[in-house]
């Protein structure tokens, strides 16, 4: 039987380091270093777990209606109907305000996500996992 698969999309040196914690845990970690690169890989991939740091107002050409960083992710994933990872939001102070601005826009994920201010801790991971 193939192990859960976990998504850690690492744009920014604050991500958490946790491959450790995974493999611990039963999980394969694929990391990215972009949300583009982790879209192509739900092509082949689908993962139970996806890991990502949240940034409001992320400059793209469309940024009237985005509204961070992930939206272009989570869009992705409304292809997959029957498909709903659980997302750990990693959130830094300055935009954790604007969290549920994104978890709110996209209602079908209102009961998969949980919002963890930056900097976590391995136990706040285990927990959620």
């Amino acid at each position: 039987m193939s192990k859960p698969i976990i998504f850690s999309i690492i744009e920014s040196p604050t991500h958490p380091k946790l491959a450790y914690l995974y493999d611990e845990l039963g999980y394969d970690e694929m990391k990215f270093t972009s949300v583009r690169r982790a879209i192509n890989a739900l092509k082949k991939y689908k993962p139970d777990v996806i890991v990502a740091q949240f940034f409001f107002s992320f400059s793209t050409n469309y940024a009237s209606n985005h509204i961070s960083n992930l939206d272009s992710l989570i869009i992705t994933l409304q292809k997959y109907s029957s498909y709903k990872p659980k997302f750990i939001f990693l959130v830094s102070k300055k935009d954790y305000q604007y969290i549920d601005q994104l978890t709110s826009h996209y209602d079908e994920f209102s009961n998969s996500n949980h919002s963890l201010l930056l900097p976590v801790t391995e136990e706040q991971i285990r927990e959620l996992l």
